[in-house]
């Protein structure tokens, strides 16, 4: 293992410590070859613009580790069916499938270059509980609708909220990750869905707020 490995592999463990997520051995060595491989792949097909390695591991991996312990929690714990929808290169699917291999992850983008990756993560670690699709939200049809939806990429709660509720199972709940706490894009949403709860995320290394918002349609 070079310095740098090592150090990453440090920044991971302590960051994740910080968030109070225990990571095991496996859960390890698989987010560092995620983490390498989206390095890698970044320099040819622009997953993200972040370009420092150390800079990846809080700005992606730990802000996707940051919503394990709501997965953890009695109220949410029995989600097992979740989409990650504008998924890019993973962020947070890819994370939280390593987390919890019992859970079934489905990561959608309309964006082949960043799906061809997730192809290849998907294939090179081993994640029997991952589904790619390739395609845009609302040409989506699934078999099955899922218990969760969750993004953190996505512009706005009304165009989460209302481009992806043909997604979601009765009962369901949209997780939506966001950075300040978005008031302003709440109002549109009154009547037609309700915030159900908001939890601050303090993410090691980044500045920032950053939010996780649970919503559920109003009827």
């Amino acid at each position: 293992m070079t310095d740098l490995q090592k150090k990453l592999q440090q920044q991971l463990i302590d960051g994740a410590d910080q968030l109070s997520v225990s990571l095991n051995e496996t859960q390890i060595k698989k987010l560092l070859a995620y983490l390498n491989e989206f390095d890698k792949w970044n320099k040819a097909y622009n997953l993200s613009a972040i370009r420092n390695i150390e800079q990846m591991v809080a700005r992606h991996i730990l802000d996707s580790l940051s919503v394990v312990p709501y997965f953890q929690q009695s109220t949410y714990s029995h989600l097992g069916n979740i989409i990650d929808v504008g998924t890019g290169g993973g962020l947070p699917g890819i994370p939280l499938a390593i987390m919890f291999p019992e859970k079934r992850f489905t990561l959608l983008d309309s964006n082949g270059k960043k799906t061809r990756f997730l192809f290849h993560i998907k294939t090179l670690l081993g994640l029997d509980n991952v589904t790619v699709e390739n395609r845009r939200v609302e040409q989506f049809q699934p078999a099955e609708k899922f218990q969760a939806v969750i993004s953190r990429a996505f512009a706005s709660l009304q165009d989460m909220t209302e481009g992806c509720i043909h997604l979601l199972a009765e009962g369901g709940i949209f997780m939506a990750m966001k950075g300040l706490y978005p008031e302003d894009e709440l109002l549109p949403l009154e009547g037609k869905f309700q915030l159900e709860a908001s939890y601050p995320l303090n993410v090691p290394e980044t500045d920032g707020e950053r939010h996780l918002l649970i919503l559920k349609p109003a009827h």
